[in-house]
């Protein structure tokens, strides 16, 4: 059974549309301990979804692990592809205002890059 998870990225830096253009890539720049625990416990076929900070603060498309390797503990090779644009963003108003996250640390640990959701908020943020 996969996993779920959101993971936070600057437009500025690296957008999903920079993503989809690139179709794959390994996810990396992840320094915060707990953001790392998260990215080392990626299996491929692990659901993903793309949030956007900065300006937009929305989740922002769907993509899926395609390998992951945690033999550097520091500093995990997490591959991930780009699946879909979402049909609609989802604002982060949007979100905390959703009794699903009451507990997530999405709403929690703001700061937190890498985050596990359930399948319940998974299918919340895709619209599926």
């Amino acid at each position: 059974m996969s996993s779920h998870y959101l993971l936070k990225t600057e437009a500025s830096a690296y957008s999903f549309a920079d993503l989809q253009r690139d179709k794959v890539t390994v996810w990396d720049g992840v320094s915060n301990p707990v953001a790392l625990r998260n990215l080392r416990g990626m299996k491929p076929g692990d659901k993903l979804i793309i949030y956007e900070t900065g300006d937009r603060k929305s989740a922002v498309g769907a993509a899926s692990v395609v390998s992951g390797d945690a033999s550097d503990p520091k500093n995990p090779a997490v591959k991930i592809k780009a699946e879909y644009l979402l049909a609609k963003p989802v604002t982060l108003a949007q979100i905390k205002s959703n009794k699903l996250f009451a507990d997530s640390p999405l709403v929690r640990q703001g700061r937190l890059s890498v985050v596990p959701l359930t399948a319940a908020q998974y299918k919340f943020l895709t619209g599926d």
